[in-house]
């Protein structure tokens, strides 16, 4: 869904001079005729039995002066509309899995290359938010309405090649119910060909599909919130769902749709007592990398399918090391009407000098189909963390079904309600109701 369409009528500028232009004419053919009353009266003096009325002459006087009024206005507007400025690319799911960044209206390289020499950068902003209610059985909890997210979605066209693009959010603890202010990405793109594109900063890591595709905005995702799978970190994700290092990305096949994500960053840190993501020091020597390849067959208009392999060393709070290698695979099939979605990914820790290594698996698969401005969708999700891992045993066994129902108000709004059933190993199934109102502006 796009919501910054930009773009200069070259009709509409056309349109604005002669408007101009006639406005002009009539202003000083408008002069002409009162001065001619004026030094026809004079000349006549006592011959004429007619005479301009006072009040006569200042309504034209004002006439005249409303219409100099508007030749200036409509100069300006002429002046702003004959400027060219260079267009923001807009979030969208597609540039997400590491291909450039689409643009509604885009010039050609020319014209951009005449614009970065003289326009300066022009900073683009969306917003998005969500508002909701959500009451579950889990003893001690209670219903309550609840802000999500501010999302704040900046971008900047600085040359035909180089771009800027910041998410930052404005969230409420849960806990405390105080605000924090976080940067989700940061990233200073370039974009050298279509097999070539680098970001450097904060990135969604290209693990899997989801991660990728869908980012902070609720309005973007069917459902009321993400997969447990790929559930933030600040919100007890157990993925690396954000890093900070650099990203390449590109099409290394047109005809095939065979895409590429290389990346390498700090990887993440695994202590409670500070951010998960390690944005500005990196706990230990070792390097997160990840490679992804996916492909967009155009014999299935829709669908994508890929799979990815990651590796990282942790720096646990005892400073032993654990080795963690993660792989996922994907297959998704979208149109504008039916989303069917399945991920499932295996998560392999094992630490420095030891024989044991734990296997984390987990999948979730995702349905809906939209009839008007309803779309009902269901939604299956399972982790299994055992015991004997080093760093998510609290975690356990966590799966559940969750129903829900989607209605789009309108293309920048749209009302959630869902019913989901979380059960974890040892303890009582929770059942949860919540409904959401998220939104563009």
């Amino acid at each position: 869904m796009d919501f910054m369409r930009l773009g200069t009528n070259d009709k509409g500028t056309i349109s604005l001079f002669k408007r101009t232009k006639r406005a002009g004419f009539r202003c000083r053919l408008l002069v002409v005729i009162i001065l001619g009353i004026l030094l026809t009266d004079r000349a006549a003096g006592q011959q004429s039995d007619q005479t301009i009325d006072a009040e006569t002459v200042k309504a034209l006087l004002q006439r005249v002066q409303s219409l100099e009024a508007e030749v200036s206005a409509l100069k300006a507007q002429a002046h702003d509309a004959g400027a060219t400025t260079p267009a923001a690319a807009p979030e969208t799911t597609a540039a997400t899995h590491g291909e450039k960044p689409s643009v509604v209206d885009e010039p050609d390289s020319h014209s951009m290359a005449g614009m970065a020499e003289t326009v300066a950068p022009r900073l683009r902003l969306r917003g998005y938010g969500d508002v909701g209610w959500n009451v579950n059985d889990r003893k001690g909890d209670t219903n309550s309405f609840a802000l999500g997210q501010l999302n704040l979605f900046l971008t900047s066209q600085l040359t035909d090649k180089v771009s800027f693009l910041a998410e930052t959010i404005i969230e409420a603890d849960k806990g405390t119910n105080e605000f924090g202010i976080e940067p989700e990405r940061l990233m200073l793109v370039y974009n050298a060909s279509d097999w070539l594109n680098l970001s450097f900063g904060r990135y969604h890591t290209g693990i899997g599909y989801y991660n990728t595709a869908y980012h902070h905005s609720a309005l973007m995702q069917t459902t009321l919130g993400r997969p447990f799978l790929f559930a933030f970190e600040d919100q007890g994700g157990i993925l690396p769902v954000h890093n900070v290092g650099v990203s390449a990305s590109g099409t290394i096949s047109s005809k095939y749709g065979f895409h590429y994500i290389a990346e390498i960053g700090n990887g993440r840190s695994v202590r409670k007592d500070g951010s998960l993501v390690q944005n500005v020091t990196d706990e230990n020597n070792g390097k997160a990398f990840n490679l992804a390849f996916f492909m967009r067959p155009s014999w299935l208009g829709g669908s994508q399918f890929g799979f990815s392999a990651y590796h990282d060393h942790l720096t646990s709070p005892g400073a032993t090391k654990t080795k963690e290698n993660i792989f996922s695979a994907h297959f998704v099939y979208q149109n504008t009407r039916f989303e069917f979605l399945n991920e499932a990914v295996l998560m392999r820790h094992s630490p420095d000098n030891s024989n044991l290594t734990v296997n984390i698996p987990g999948f979730y698969s995702q349905i809906s189909r939209q009839w008007g401005n309803y779309r009902p969708y269901f939604r299956y999700e399972y982790v299994k963390v055992p015991s004997r891992d080093p760093l998510f045993a609290d975690v356990g066994l966590l799966h559940g079904p969750r129903i829900g129902l989607r209605y789009d108000l309108n293309e920048f709004s749209a009302f959630k309600l869902e019913y989901n059933r979380s059960m974890r190993q040892g303890l009582n199934a929770v059942n949860f109701l919540g409904t959401q109102l998220s939104f563009a502006f």
